[in-house]
C-alpha cells in the first residue's frame, strides 16, 4: 500500500527517463519472503550500506526499473533488515514486479527515510487503529519501545482485516500484550466474521472503524494525555477522523492508497 500526500511518487515520464532518475540510488538486497496469501507478502531487506536510518513508524522508498513507491517499515530501527509488508495491486506499476523477486536481487532504496507518523512521546496513551498493512507502524513502535525498555506509556492496538488470515501480525501483537498486560492493548477484528472463511475466528467482529469507539470506552484513556493514531484504508481513516475529532481528541493519520 502507498502513503498519501507524503512523498513523490514515480508515476510519469518514459522508461529512460526514470532510469536516469535512479541509476545512482543505493540498493537493498531481498534476504527473506514470506507469502501470506496471494496478495499479501512480507519480505525483508538487507540496504546495501549501513547508512539508512529511520525513526519506528516511518517509511521508505523503494523501486524497481526506475519505477518507485514508499512502504511503512514494520522492523524498528534496532533490527538488521528492512521489514515490510505488501500488498499486490494487480493494475499498479511496481507490485506486480515485486512479486517476482526472488531472493537475492535487488531494489532501490532511497538513501532518506520519510514521513511523520511517529510515536508522540507528549502523550502518554496512543490508541492505535489501522487496517491490514496500516498495521506496520504501529509494530515498528511498539518493538522500538519495547527494546528501549521505557516505561510511563500505554498502547492500545485496534486491527481490523476482512479475514482472519490478513491479521498478520496479530499473534506478535498478541504476545506482546499478553507479555506487558499493564501497557499493552490489543483487539483484532474481522470485518466480515460470518463468512465461511472466518469460520474458525473468536475474537470481535466487526469494522474497526464502527467497533473502536466501544474500546475507546471500555479501556477509557484520559483524553487530554491521549493521542488517536489511524492508519491504513482512506475510508476507515476518515470514519474515524470524523469521530473522534468531533469529541476533542487529538488526531494523526497515515493514509494508504492503491498503486
Amino acid at each position: 500500500m502507498v502513503y498519501q500526500g507524503m512523498r513523490t511518487d514515480t508515476r510519469t515520464g518514459s522508461n529512460s527517463r526514470r532510469a536516469r532518475a535512479v541509476v545512482n540510488l543505493p540498493t537493498a538486497r531481498l534476504v527473506e519472503r514470506n507469502d501470506i496469501t496471494e496478495d499479501l507478502m512480507v519480505i525483508k531487506l538487507e540496504p546495501e550500506t549501513d547508512e539508512f536510518r529511520f525513526k519506528a513508524g516511518q517509511y521508505c522508498t523503494l523501486g524497481l526499473q526506475g519505477i518507485e513507491r514508499a512502504y511503512s517499515i514494520v522492523s524498528a530501527p534496532y533490527e538488521q533488515c528492512l521489514e515490510v509488508f505488501v500488498e499486490l495491486v494487480p493494475e499498479g506499476e511496481l507490485t506486480p514486479l515485486m512479486w517476482k523477486m526472488k531472493v537475492g536481487d535487488t531494489m532501490t532504496l532511497r538513501p532518506r527515510a520519510k514521513g511523520l507518523f511517529t510515536m508522540d512521546p507528549r502523550v502518554h496513551h496512543h490508541f492505535m487503529v489501522s487496517t491490514v498493512t496500516g498495521v506496520a507502524p504501529s509494530v515498528s513502535m511498539l518493538r522500538q519501545y519495547l527494546k528501549d525498555g521505557d516505561d510511563g506509556h500505554t498502547f492500545y492496538v485496534l486491527l481490523g482485516a476482512s479475514y482472519h488470515y490478513e491479521l498478520v501480525y496479530d499473534a506478535e501483537l498478541g504476545s506482546m500484550a499478553k507479555a506487558h498486560p499493564d501497557f499493552i492493548k490489543f483487539v483484532p477484528t474481522v470485518s466480515r466474521p460470518a463468512e465461511e472463511r472466518n469460520t474458525a475466528w473468536e475474537g470481535a467482529g466487526g469494522r474497526v472503524n464502527v467497533i473502536f469507539e466501544e474500546y475507546l470506552e471500555k479501556f477509557d484513556p484520559p483524553q487530554d494525555d491521549t493521542l488517536v493514531y489511524a492508519c491504513g484504508h482512506p475510508g476507515m481513516i476518515e470514519d474515524v477522523k470524523e469521530k473522534v475529532m468531533a469529541k476533542g481528541w487529538k488526531f494523526k493519520e497515515e493514509r494508504f492508497w492503491k498503486e
